[in-house]
């Protein structure tokens, strides 16, 4: 378990390094949800990460993937000399723990500790004899633009514009963005405003993310970290091409994933749940597919 916490970590720290935030979608055709071609179903969490990653170095212009197993179910062989990718299905088992005895009863206490199990998936553009069904992917049926305008509706969220400043102010609770004319572009507009929207979600009357840091992160640059995730998500879900939003805390990003090899893991499955707060969709205990 250690190994492949090091090894996620290292490859986002490579990422981090070359001036290449993991977080943002190396695809551009609209299809921007890593997605498992046999079931369908998006990748989650840290897997987003694990498969951008992969497709970046891999030069895969696919965002489909599948196991080894699915590949030979549907009647696809994949290439020879082709290298898997590594995922991980990953959540927190409770266990009960006996800690005394007490007028004959045992006391058991719960703790969490987290299951972690790894897959190899191969992408799409690694395979041969592909059949016909699976050749192509559905267009989406909506704009880019019009679908981050409907999530950013939906929330309820309060959002001002004015001045040239973008943040999120938990004292009363609203979203200050600078006018939509101040944004070269429209998508631009939209990447800024679903980063505070991530932000807003910690609030104590949604997901009550405090705003604590951890062993080797401050709480601000940790909370960026999620909110950098977290909105790569939700740009991702609209279609939109994700921007790194907060560069002067690469540093101390870098710092901490280096001490802390679980950082990325903790960081990505809190950005999950904002993005899913926002997106309305139920919580779920895992953060893969």
């Amino acid at each position: 378990m250690k190994n492949i916490y090091e090894k996620v970590t290292n490859s986002i720290i490579t990422s981090l390094e070359q001036g290449v935030p993991p977080w943002v979608c190396p695809w551009h055709d609209g299809n921007a949800v890593p997605s498992n071609l046999v079931t369908g179903k998006p990748y989650r969490g840290i897997n987003v990460l694990m498969l951008y990653v992969a497709a970046m170095s891999g030069n895969h212009v696919d965002d489909r993937w599948l196991t080894f197993r699915q590949a030979n179910e549907i009647g696809a062989r994949i290439r020879k000399g082709e290298h898997g990718t590594q995922i991980v299905f990953y959540r927190l088992r409770e266990i009960k723990e006996k800690t005394g005895e007490v007028a004959e009863t045992d006391i058991a206490e719960s703790r969490s500790i987290p299951m972690l199990k790894i897959y190899t998936v191969f992408n799409v553009s690694q395979l041969e004899a592909v059949p016909e069904r699976f050749a192509s992917r559905p267009a989406r049926a909506w704009q880019p633009v019009e679908e981050a305008e409907h999530v950013l509706n939906k929330t309820g969220a309060v959002i001002c514009h004015g001045g040239s400043r973008a943040f999120y102010r938990p004292s009363d609770d609203f979203i200050q963005l600078p006018p939509q004319a101040s944004f070269a572009k429209p998508e631009d507009y939209y990447s800024v405003a679903l980063h505070e929207l991530c932000h807003w979600t910690g609030s104590s009357n949604r997901l009550n993310r405090e705003l604590v840091g951890r062993k080797d992160i401050e709480a601000y640059a940790y909370e960026e970290l999620v909110a950098e995730i977290g909105a790569a998500f939700l740009c991702a879900h609209c279609g939109l091409s994700a921007r790194l939003e907060h560069a002067s805390y690469i540093n101390s990003w870098l710092d901490a994933l280096r001490r802390d090899k679980r950082l990325i893991f903790v960081a990505a499955g809190a950005a999950q749940k904002a993005a899913d707060f926002v997106l309305g969709t139920a919580e779920v205990d895992a953060i893969a597919a």
